[in-house]
């Protein structure tokens, strides 16, 4: 079956609450450990879209099945042009390219954006699936953070990998989103 990647919508809100749902109670890619209800996922999808950054969902056969976006690495302002990837896969869909469509969707669309690097933080030292999954679409080790988080009994590290975007740090920063200049 085919993938469709596209922009998020209103109406997909109730799917990715239940597909981040399941990551927040049976898995550590999210140190979250109440799954947020719909109205906190439509608030956190409007604070991204309001950034002008991408929002995206998998869907297949008319359901979506995983969804990713960008959020800012930081606030502070010298890390204006570095980005956070978040992706989530429906836990019965996993391992059927959609991460790898979803995330190699949004590294090209805020490289378009003009942004120049992206970075991961992975829960879990221990979550290969998401680790290949980045190296594969070039991101590189940067370090780990060890014992960071604590759910199900247990600390937890987080991976920290990082990609450069578009020229990367190889040319002077510009602009992004197509007119604001921010270099």
């Amino acid at each position: 079956m085919s993938i469709a990647i596209r922009p998020s919508g209103d109406g997909d809100i109730a799917e990715i609450a239940a597909i981040y749902g399941h990551h927040v109670l049976h898995g550590i890619a999210s140190f979250e450990e109440i799954p947020p209800d719909e109205d906190e996922i439509a608030r956190r999808r409007r604070d991204i879209l309001a950034l002008k950054l991408p929002y995206l969902v998998a869907e297949q056969s008319g359901q979506v099945v995983g969804y990713c976006y960008a959020s800012r690495y930081r606030t502070r302002s010298a890390y204006r042009f570095t980005l956070e990837d978040s992706i989530y896969v429906d836990a019965a869909k996993v391992g059927r390219g959609i991460g790898r469509a979803l995330l190699l969707t949004l590294v090209e669309c805020c490289a378009e954006l003009g942004y120049r690097q992206m970075v991961a933080v992975i829960g879990g030292s221990d979550q290969w699936p998401s680790i290949r999954l980045h190296e594969m679409l070039g991101f590189a080790r940067a370090g780990v953070l060890p014992a960071v988080g604590f759910k199900f009994g247990s600390w937890i590290d987080c991976v920290l990998m990082q990609r450069a975007l578009g020229p990367g740090a190889a040319t002077p920063a510009g602009e992004i989103g197509g007119g604001t200049r921010l270099g």
